[in-house]
């Protein structure tokens, strides 16, 4: 467990599944005393308070971040310039501020341009987890328990605000993992933004077949599984795509070659090449889940 001293005033901005849950994390672990929640929806705010995620409530980001010692900014990724613009002046001098983004090279264009000075306490992260499922509502304490967060701090980020924040996040049961943020996005386009496409076009795919009904009516386990990520927040989802669309362009087309090929097969009936394929795919799997159960 971290020895890493508590946070006296936190502002968390975009109150979600992922920066809810660290919260409760944190409060878990008593690392943190009060906590402002800032956000859109009143509706949303008021279960936060009821839940005990945060202790006051405003749709103000500049009212929020007075006074605190650690800013959380987990918002979706389109919104992460507009809000750093715009507290940057009422960000006390010695504030550390964080993130919870998906892609993180736009994310650290973003606070370079509207941060200013404050941008060397700016500690950019990326929890690798969560779940379908968003708003204070969904979030739990156990969300990064076993799990790992992923900070791309560049060579002048503050020293002492990336140890802060790893350490609150190891405080929630997180392994902290450093990397660039190119590094990380090329990544995470492979692993968690290729599928998410996957699952959302299949389910478009399939809602504009002439017999869609009788389709979705015969769908079975598998399908469920598979796209059970098409149900994410489509907003969130929208600016993870554009953020990383570099390196998400090159793992779909990738796929696609692979998908093309893995097609012709069974056009031409190659049995053996199909079942090759299907054996190093669960033969791959299975080593990876084994990973992550020892």
């Amino acid at each position: 467990m971290s020895t890493v001293g508590p946070v006296k005033r936190l502002a968390l901005i975009g109150v979600g599944l992922i920066g809810g849950s660290w919260v409760l994390g944190l409060r878990r672990a008593g690392l943190v005393s009060t906590v402002v929640g800032c956000g859109r929806s009143m509706a949303n705010l008021d279960t936060a308070r009821e839940r005990g995620i945060i202790d006051d409530a405003t749709t103000d980001p500049r009212e929020a971040v007075r006074g605190a010692d650690l800013v959380v900014v987990a918002v979706p990724l389109g919104a992460v310039g507009p809000v750093l613009a715009t507290v940057r002046d009422d960000l006390a001098p010695d504030a550390v501020i964080t993130d919870v983004g998906s892609a993180k090279a736009s994310v650290l264009a973003d606070a370079a341009e509207a941060l200013g000075e404050h941008s060397a306490r700016f500690v950019p992260g990326h929890p690798i987890a969560g779940n379908e499922k968003s708003g204070a509502a969904a979030a739990f304490p156990e969300l990064f328990d076993n799990r790992r967060v992923i900070l791309t701090p560049e060579d002048s980020t503050d020293t002492v605000a990336v140890e802060r924040v790893a350490g609150l996040w190891e405080a929630v049961g997180a392994s902290v993992a450093r990397m660039s943020a190119a590094h990380h996005d090329d990544v995470l386009a492979a692993t968690s933004h290729l599928p998410h496409m996957l699952a959302y076009s299949l389910v478009d795919t399939l809602s504009r077949w002439s017999d869609r009904d009788e389709v979705f009516a015969y769908a079975a386990g598998g399908f469920r599984d598979f796209t059970r990520i098409a149900s994410s927040d489509p907003e969130m989802w929208r600016d993870i795509c554009l953020a990383n669309r570099d390196a998400l362009v090159v793992a779909m087309d990738r796929y696609m070659a692979d998908l093309s090929e893995l097609r012709e097969q069974v056009r031409a009936g190659d049995a053996a090449a199909i079942e090759n394929l299907f054996r190093h795919a669960r033969e791959t799997r299975e080593r990876f889940m084994a990973t992550l159960e020892s």
